[in-house]
């Protein structure tokens, strides 16, 4: 019984021969085993591909313009003017501020568990309503528990002239030069420089 059972797995497949002198080529059949073997290949190295695909697309992930995380455009007829309330940008969650210094983006977020200061007009500051941090116009440290001034991000402001300033490495406020005339301001959200330290 086990011969005959032996015999039906390995069933040998011939194929015809159209010349009569050419040998007839024989070809096992895969048993059972053989072929779960194969399956469980193919699925493991499908589930491994789909896994170093998803890692790759996670590590290295696309941002479109105006979205959290790219480039968002702001335009220069919403720039508050010097010493004036910094405006909210929901969507890219940042504050654009002009100070006398120049112009520059801050995160919105607190820098000690993440809260969302809000400018306070009457008092000339952000201050953070869960723990009671204050920053001034520019992001810098007043008081509270937060570790450093809010967070900024690289911003790139362009010119009708052609010419362009960028956000330096420390964060500090991009200057306008007398006489220039700001043709776009671009805020990059996936670029953050970590605030000033406490004084």
């Amino acid at each position: 019984m086990a011969t005959t059972t032996q015999a039906v797995e390995r069933a040998s497949v011939a194929r015809p021969s159209t010349d009569t002198n050419e040998p007839t080529v024989r070809m096992d059949a895969p048993t059972r085993r053989e072929f779960m073997y194969y399956i469980w290949g193919a699925s493991i190295a499908l589930l491994l591909g789909q896994a170093g695909a998803g890692l790759l697309w996670f590590v290295f992930p696309r941002f479109r313009e105006g979205e959290f995380g790219g480039v968002f455009p702001f335009n220069p007829a919403d720039l508050p003017p010097v010493g004036a309330a910094p405006e909210w940008v929901a969507a890219g969650r940042f504050h654009v501020s002009n100070t006398e210094n120049g112009i520059l983006a801050l995160y919105g977020v607190c820098t000690h568990l993440g809260c969302l200061p809000k400018w306070v007009a009457s008092n000339v500051r952000f201050e953070c309503p869960c723990h009671g941090s204050k920053f001034t116009r520019d992001g810098s440290y007043i008081e509270g528990p937060a570790p450093r001034g809010l967070d900024r991000f690289s911003s790139t402001i362009i010119f009708t002239d052609g010419t362009s300033a960028v956000t330096d490495d420390t964060g500090d406020p991009i200057p306008i030069p007398e006489g220039k005339t700001i043709a776009e301001i671009r805020v990059n959200t996936g670029s953050k420089i970590t605030g000033p330290a406490n004084g």
